[in-house]
């Protein structure tokens, strides 16, 4: 069932190149439902990954640019009075579509950052007292510039931990940048690409994916890993239990996309940094939780 993923790997790895591991673990976080965040420097082909991801997957897809002076409003939609019926109509904003690319997600304020909180977790999105529900399958993609650039705003920690993964792409080596240079306009590539398939297939594979099997002990040692996040002097706080079910989950769509039924410990060192690295801040200042997280695990008995 999870061969078309390969697919769909095979021809994002054709727009973006030398870049296969981070392109399956782009596809492992939309296997297990949940939202992906690609932070690095700009040019390095993180919109293009998400807009490559968004048509492989034939998934409907709708750009936003975030910019200092976007507001909730301009993404979820609103409420217009109609005066033909004397009512307000809700009229739903970029946020209604089953993938929403957030180009630049920090340079927009807390507030419109905010307004995705919801989105993210239910799967909804509240306005005048009443709820719309968002298509299915619903993904945000988000691409962050660092944060030392001019006119980012840091995302919170409650908007960190909605993300799944986070992911970076990094230069190209010299071969794959040599064939960016003399190959096609990665615009014109993106045009052409074709859906691998379709959402219905998508959602069948996220059911399937609950069948893939987790021992008690497999679930102990992650519970070690998260545990060893909150003991210690590495982190100012540890791990939450929805962390733990995010590695879970994470893992599992590893080992899917593996061509196996069950979860190795394996698969939960392979998803460790990208779905806890972002989650945790480091108590001393300057250190890197990835680098923390790596003490961890050769910590950590399996």
């Amino acid at each position: 069932m999870f061969s078309t993923l390969h697919q769909a790997a095979c021809q994002v790895g054709e727009v973006i190149v030398g870049k296969d591991l981070q392109i399956r673990q782009a596809l492992a976080c939309l296997l297990a439902g949940g939202h992906l965040l690609i932070e690095d420097v700009p040019g390095v082909g993180k919109t293009t990954l998400a807009h490559a991801l968004a048509v492989s997957l034939g998934l409907q897809w709708k750009r936003q640019q975030f910019t200092s002076d976007l507001l909730p409003a301009d993404v979820a939609g609103m409420s217009v009075y109609d005066r033909a019926s004397t009512s307000f109509v809700f009229h739903p904003g970029p946020l209604f579509t089953q993938v929403l690319l957030a180009d630049e997600i920090n340079r927009a304020t807390p507030r419109t950052q905010s307004g995705l909180l919801e989105a993210m977790e239910e799967r909804q999105v509240s306005l005048d007292g009443v709820t719309h529900a968002l298509p299915q399958p619903f993904f945000v993609i988000a691409t962050q510039n660092g944060q030392h650039q001019a006119g980012t705003f840091p995302l919170p920690e409650s908007q960190l931990d909605r993300f799944l993964m986070c992911i970076t792409l990094g230069y190209p080596d010299a071969a794959a940048e040599r064939a960016l240079l003399l190959g096609l306009d990665r615009r014109a590539m993106l045009r052409s690409l074709a859906p691998v398939l379709q959402a219905g297939q998508l959602l069948a594979m996220q059911a399937a994916l609950r069948q893939v099997h987790v021992s008690a002990v497999l679930a102990d040692y992650v519970l070690a890993l998260v545990h060893a996040t909150r003991t210690g002097e590495l982190f100012a706080e540890g791990l939450s239990p929805r962390a733990a079910l995010a590695l879970l989950q994470a893992a599992r769509a590893w080992a899917a996309l593996a061509g196996r039924d069950h979860v190795t410990p394996d698969d939960v060192q392979a998803m460790l940094l990208p779905v806890c690295a972002h989650r945790l801040r480091p108590r001393q200042g300057g250190q890197n939780s990835g680098a923390l997280l790596r003490q961890i695990l050769l910590a950590t008995p399996v």
